[in-house]
Formats: structure tokens, sequence, C-alpha cells
């Protein structure tokens, strides 16, 4: 076995460990073991528990990431909805991994943990882009994600889940950040003016007869209008 087939073993392993038994479970020593190789092997290859660690999650949440560029719908709401569930869901299925990743140290220095978030970007902008969204881009982005990481964590915790509570704390984000749809029969006409802001806002970088700094300072203004 080649020092790939031995970074694939171990990374099996781990994560295989890790989704059954938890953190506490994956030892360099008992992973090793499992997976038929050194222990001085582990430590060559990942450097130490944390690295292991940190190649598992990154492993796990690729796959779910990759999963998630997968989903598509016509509405730009619904499929927000869509990738929330989907988080959701993958945060319950692996608890061990998604308390991983909410450590910011951990996660701040993941790419699959990054590439989610830019799938979570563009599912926003596509909102944005829509006029359906009240406030910035950003502030929508950090809203949602903060939710979403709560919302697990908090139903991990959890003797008794509450199943609709995830579904609540969408709502909730979802009433602060979006306009009404505007054929709604109690759309709120004081959004309009930030939607069309935050919507054109999405097209500035792409504006044609435009010099980067003059695109940079249209930029600035409309993100001062949300």
């Amino acid at each position: 076995m080649d020092d790939t087939g031995r970074r694939t073993a171990l990374v099996e392993v781990a994560a295989r460990l890790l989704h059954e038994q938890g953190a506490a479970a994956v030892t360099t020593r008992g992973v090793a073991h499992a997976a038929g190789v050194q222990a001085p092997t582990l430590y060559r290859l990942f450097g130490d528990k944390d690295g292991l660690l940190d190649a598992v999650a990154e492993h796990v949440l690729a796959t779910y990431v990759a999963g998630k560029r997968a989903e598509d719908d016509d509405d730009p709401v619904d499929a927000l909805r869509a990738a929330w569930r989907t988080h959701i869901g993958f945060g319950l299925a692996h608890p061990a991994v998604f308390r991983l990743l909410a450590d910011p140290g951990r996660g701040a220095r993941s790419p699959a943990a990054a590439a989610g978030l830019e799938v979570l970007r563009a599912r926003v902008r596509r909102v944005a882009a829509a006029g359906r969204l009240r406030v910035g881009e950003r502030r929508a982005v950090a809203m949602i994600h903060a939710a979403g990481t709560g919302a697990v964590l908090t139903l991990l915790a959890a003797d008794d889940r509450d199943e609709g509570l995830a579904d609540a704390v969408l709502d909730a984000v979802l009433d602060a950040v979006l306009t009404d749809a505007p054929d709604a029969p109690d759309a709120r006409g004081d959004d309009g003016p930030a939607a069309v802001a935050v919507a054109f806002r999405t097209v500035v970088p792409d504006l044609p007869g435009l010099t980067a700094a003059e695109r940079a300072l249209l930029a600035e203004w409309l993100d001062r209008q949300t």
C-alpha cells in the first residue's frame, strides 16, 4: 500500500470511529491499528491527531458540499430553504464532524467549509438579484450561517428535540432579511428601495464602461443604502 492508500485507509477508519463513538474514540494508536499501519506512519502523514481529525472533517464535509452544489430550484428562496434543510440534516447526521467544524479555529482553515460558505453566498446572491433581500448580502449570509450553526448545536444538545425548531429559526431569520414577493397581497412597500439597491449591487462587478475605482465607489454607495 502506498502513502495515498494509507492516507485513505486512515481517514476512512477515523471517520467511522468518529461517527460511531465520537472524537474521544479517535486515538492515533487505535486508528493506526484498525487501518493496518504503524503509528509513525500516521504521524508522518497527518502530523498529529488534530491533523487526522482535520482530514476526516474535510473528507466528510467535501462530500456534503458536492451534494449541495447539485441542488437547484427555480425560486431562489425555495432553493435557500432546501439548502438550509440539507445543512441541518448534515449536522444532525454527523454530530461529531459538525462540532469539529463549529470550532472557529478548525472551521476557518477548512477548504471544504470555505466552499460550503461560498455555496451559501451564491444562494443568497440569487435571492438578492431577484429583488427579495432587504439587507446587504454579507449580513444576510452571516445571519443565516450563524443561525444554522446555532440551530444544529442546540438540537444536538437537546434531550428532547423540538422537530420544528430549525424551521422556526429559519422563518425568523428570513423574516428579518427578505422583502415580500412583489405580487404578495400584503407586500410592504417600504422595503422597495433597499431591495432595489441590494439587487443592483449584485451586478456592479459586471457593469461595462466603468473603471475599477468607479465600480468600487458605486458598490460602497449601494452598501450604505442597506
